[in-house]
């Protein structure tokens, strides 16, 4: 199928993309960077929105910016952006260059980008769960103002987020790990490419051999990722040992309410956020 007719709009400022928000976000109006989530939806009509306004021309959008222990991804960085060594300092540019091979396919991450898979908020995306991990921000703005908005208190749901209709992300902010940072990631899908039916990310640091700051995050089996509390305490002041990793693991299938579908039961998500996890901390180890 083919989208239904819409107007296109392309602003060459923010403020030139806010105010236009402003004026179509009542009418449906939506925002498209990669187009990677909405075009498809388009195609087959089961969104219709009558303007599209198109970032893609705002150069100052098309960043990665570090102001000390900050990176600012602005809205129209790519996912392919983060597998060249360095975009990222430190080990968070290592962490994020390990997460983004798993996103979709080599064509999709060169067009699709980080904050446009943060608005888009589907639960298995690996980018959201690096948010909740590292207790980023969502920078949010509109004719109102700019809003920064932590992390906990941006997912809501399924795709459902406290951003207004009105808000254009401009960028999300992430905290720069520590040196000396300890970092895992691992996911499953069904075959390579396809939607995270979970995920885990784990990083950590050692002081005298046991654990500290601890950083547990779950994806892809609830409705939005969050940090899971009760495995990292757990965590926290142990030493990196197998047995260790395999009570955390329990712990945090334990404390997880995963969702259902037709092809997954709750109890095989839980299954398989023990295994992730488990293998995310095996992989920082």
């Amino acid at each position: 199928m083919k989208p239904a007719r819409f107007s296109y709009h392309l602003p060459a400022t923010v403020d030139e993309a806010v105010a236009l928000l402003a004026k179509l976000a009542p009418d449906d109006g939506r925002i498209i960077a990669g187009g990677q989530s909405l075009v498809p939806t388009m195609a087959f009509r089961m969104a219709q929105p009558p303007h599209l306004i198109d970032i893609n021309g705002i150069a100052e959008l098309n960043r990665i910016d570090v102001e000390g222990d900050i990176v600012r991804i602005g809205a129209g960085v790519r996912h392919a952006a983060f597998e060249a060594a360095g975009a990222v300092p430190g080990v968070t540019g290592v962490w994020l260059g390990q997460v983004v091979r798993h996103i979709a396919h080599y064509p999709i991450r060169t067009r699709g980008t980080f904050c446009g898979s943060v608005a888009n908020a589907d639960p298995a995306s690996e980018w959201c769960c690096v948010v909740a991990a590292l207790d980023g921000r969502v920078v949010a703005e509109s004719a109102s103002g700019t809003r920064r908005i932590a992390a906990a208190d941006y997912f809501e749901g399924v795709m459902a987020t406290s951003r207004r209709d009105d808000e254009l992300v401009t960028a999300v902010e992430l905290p720069l790990l520590p040196d000396g940072t300890r970092c895992g990631f691992a996911e499953f899908s069904r075959r390579p490419g396809d939607f995270a039916i979970a995920m885990a990310m784990t990083a950590y640091r050692l002081v005298d051999d046991l654990i500290v700051e601890a950083r547990i995050a779950i994806g892809g089996a609830e409705p939005f990722p969050r940090r899971i509390a009760e495995a990292e305490a757990a965590l926290n002041g142990q030493p990196p040992t197998a047995a260790v990793f395999a009570e955390v693991a329990a712990i945090a299938a334990a404390a997880v309410d995963p969702m259902e579908d037709s092809n997954n039961t709750a109890d095989y998500r839980r299954s398989l956020v023990r295994a992730m996890t488990l293998r995310a901390l095996e992989a920082a180890a």
